[in-house]
């Protein structure tokens, strides 16, 4: 078929919440496919969509996030405006997503990967080794609660949600004295004056999909898709289906803390998988390499393992 393309008169509308992280985000997906097809930035509409995660964040704003709900509280209504046509895409982090997709629409381009790392803030300390026992440290993250009283279980830790600006604001407020952000969000919110030090992966593993930004689309639309391919990232997309079919074997959510890392080397697959007891008792880790296009199954098998090595009840919440 012939591609249509949008203009100012019929703009292709992308939607996204509307944090700044969010809209830096959709702006940067506008701006890729203004530049692939020479098309002015009125040929796009930004269309903020507030979700059931948003509210509900907002008035529960002390509770962990896991008593709230799933990561699907922060995609229902983008979804449902997607299917029903009132979006043509949807911008997503891709930690945020699902593994599974609603019926009709699909999630096969992803940008250019950002930085992996988490970073570790704090206006009086560079670094964890730096805390000494007993200091508070602010996250939401079950992931880096559990990476973190696994190596450093003399510390307090203390719920700390809310977008980068909230948590950083939290932070001035002394209401702990560190906390954990990802290192991409802050390079694509040009933040680089926060006091942030990057963890190497090998001290701590990063989310699912870390630092890639994906964008769904109706599966029957061929021409957003055809659209979309312009601007899609290949190996950004072969490292995320390694770490989400991953994820989907071990049935990651908001409630499991799971850490999982792909890179490519050649035509060499490198993933690196750990899961932890939410209290950070316990994390059992594993380090793989297949060829690329085995990634997807290498995720899988890599699952079952630690699955089998953890045993029944390992993710069970007892605190």
């Amino acid at each position: 078929m012939t591609m249509t393309l949008p203009s100012p008169a019929s703009p292709l509308k992308i939607g996204t919440r509307g944090s700044p992280l969010a809209l830096a985000q959709a702006n940067e997906t506008r701006d890729r496919m203004a530049t692939a097809f020479d098309l002015p930035a009125e040929a796009f509409e930004i269309v903020v969509i507030k979700t059931t995660g948003d509210n509900r964040a907002m008035i529960d704003a002390d509770r962990p996030l896991k008593e709230i709900g799933n990561k699907g509280l922060f995609t229902k209504e983008i979804e449902e405006a997607l299917w029903s046509g009132g979006i043509d895409i949807a911008v997503h982090s891709m930690k945020d997503m699902p593994v599974a997709q609603p019926e009709g629409l699909i999630l096969d381009t992803y940008l250019p990967r950002e930085d992996v790392r988490d970073a570790f803030v704090s206006p009086s300390f560079t670094s964890l080794h730096d805390l000494q026992p007993g200091a508070v440290v602010g996250t939401s993250s079950l992931r880096r609660r559990a990476q973190l009283l696994n190596r450093r279980p003399d510390l307090n830790v203390v719920e700390f949600r809310g977008n980068v600006q909230t948590r950083l604001k939290k932070l001035g407020e002394k209401v702990a004295d560190c906390t954990f952000l990802a290192m991409a969000g802050l390079n694509r919110l040009g933040m680089a004056d926060v006091p942030a030090t990057a963890i190497d992966t090998n001290d701590m593993l990063p989310a699912v999909a870390q630092g890639a930004i994906g964008i769904e689309r109706r599966m029957d639309d061929t021409s957003t898709a055809e659209m979309l391919s312009a601007i899609h990232d290949a190996p950004t997309g072969q490292r995320l289906a390694a770490e989400r079919a991953f994820l989907a074997a071990l049935d990651g959510s908001c409630e499991t803390p799971i850490a999982g890392l792909a890179e490519l080397d050649g035509n060499t697959l490198r993933l690196r998988g750990e899961v932890l007891r939410p209290d950070g008792s316990e994390a059992i880790a594993d380090d793989r390499t297949a060829a690329i296009t085995d990634g997807v199954e290498l995720g899988r098998a890599m699952a079952k393992d630690l699955l089998a090595k953890a045993g029944p009840g390992f993710f069970d919440w007892k605190g």
